[in-house]
């Protein structure tokens, strides 16, 4: 008995050593992911082009992110996590380095390209293996974890990443990148087991899209779907691409400043997974908390937008334009409230049949992300056009409109 317990006990101290080194590797995705939101002023300087035309550029990684999901996937049931994982930590590297070293957009877009698919795995490797070693109940604990040790990386790019950059340049920010990656990648390869492959799918990777592709589309999933695409985009893309400008150019704060705010920001998207999950677990009403919150994200994206000089919220209390404080409390109730995502994966587990389960959370992770890419690359349009308040506005009406279709095709809580 004693035996049996101590080697149960190895077993799960192994699997908890394993999931943080790959849940690290998120992390660095994360930092990567967000470096322009501290930088893009002075990036789109060296590359002499406008910083909205740069942050459009910026979109190319997630649309590659999203793009090699699937494919990511099918690697992984072929050939195993942990070579996987590995194999992408060096595509990291190599794209961080590459990215530091730009010289222009084109360069620069190759980067982002490599760093795209490099990192597309970066989330899926903890959680295929959390999946396969884990039961539900623990899945879901794990899976918001693994999501608040990933935004640890981006913690990392708001006030760090800003001293960085002002006392070093931007490209100091990939160079160091490229340091951590190796560093995950020794990690993992000194923690995380071999595993047999399962070869669960022969299909090839274009048949593997199409068929995932269904399932999302499908009425099951159709609500979830559509809510994934504009949840985890409108965190992703106000703390990576427009946190940043929002509080310098309009706010007025210093680099540094407004890096302590998308800190507080990044904080709060850090406990906000783990502290939903246990609301979920305690309340047991998932639909209502999933919109409740998601909802309440939207109100608050657009209180930000109103609190811009000349805008609602700021002739409601006859200032010039609200206070930095406003947005930092701001900032912090969005992180919050934005962290709904895990429940998302829970609930497409929960809405088809065990054998489509993989492809299922497959089909929510793809639309995260390529929700991220469309919201990145129409957002720098809406900039160009109509300023960064109008950014907020679009994105909290994103957001809303997620939630009511998210409503429409899921059915009420018991």
């Amino acid at each position: 008995m004693t035996t049996a317990a101590n080697d149960a006990g190895t077993t799960t101290r192994v699997l908890i050593f394993a999931l943080v080194a790959l849940a690290c590797g998120h992390m660095l995705s994360t930092l990567l992911r967000t470096i322009p939101a501290v930088s893009l002023d002075l990036m789109a300087a060296d590359f002499h082009i406008e910083p909205q035309a740069l942050a459009s550029l910026t979109s190319i990684y997630p649309f590659a992110f999203a793009a090699a999901q699937i494919p990511v996937g099918a690697a992984m049931d072929r050939f195993g996590v942990r070579p996987v994982s590995l194999s992408l930590l060096g595509g990291t590297v190599f794209g961080a380095v590459a990215s530091g070293f730009a010289t222009g957009p084109e360069s620069f877009a190759v980067g982002q390209l490599l760093l795209g698919v490099a990192t597309s795995g970066m989330l899926m490797c903890p959680m295929t293996l959390a999946a396969k070693q884990l039961s539900a109940a623990r899945f879901g604990l794990w899976s918001g974890a693994i999501l608040s040790i990933g935004n640890i990386g981006m913690l990392l790019s708001s006030s760090p990443l800003a001293f960085v950059v002002d006392a070093y340049g931007w490209r100091t920010g990939f160079w160091m990148s490229a340091i951590g990656g190796i560093a995950v990648a020794l990690a993992v390869f000194a923690l995380v087991p071999h595993q047999p492959a399962e070869h669960k799918d022969e299909s090839s990777p274009l048949a593997q899209m199409i068929e995932v592709l269904r399932l999302g589309i499908s009425r099951p999933l159709r609500g979830l779907i559509a809510l994934a695409l504009v949840s985890l985009a409108t965190s992703l893309v106000l703390r990576g691409l427009w946190g940043g400008p929002w509080l310098m150019d309009v706010k007025g704060l210093s680099r540094v400043e407004a890096g302590n705010q998308l800190g507080a920001f990044t904080l709060a998207m850090i406990a906000g997974p783990l502290c939903i999950g246990m609301i979920d677990r305690r309340l047991g009403r998932r639909r209502a908390l999933v919109a409740g919150s998601h909802m309440a994200g939207a109100v608050l994206l657009a209180l930000m937008a109103l609190g811009a000089p000349h805008h609602a919220v700021s002739t409601l209390f006859g200032v010039p334009m609200m206070p930095p404080q406003y947005d930092l409390a701001l900032f912090v109730l969005i992180g919050l409230a934005t962290s709904a995502q895990p429940l998302l994966f829970g609930m497409s587990r929960q809405l088809v049949d065990a054998q489509v389960a993989g492809k299922a959370l497959a089909a929510v992770n793809l639309a995260f992300f390529l929700g991220a890419a469309l919201m990145q690359s129409v957002t720098g349009a809406v900039a160009a056009l109509a300023g960064l308040p109008a950014v907020l506005l679009f994105m909290a009406a994103m957001l809303a409109l997620g939630v009511l279709i998210f409503l429409a095709y899921t059915s009420r809580d018991p």
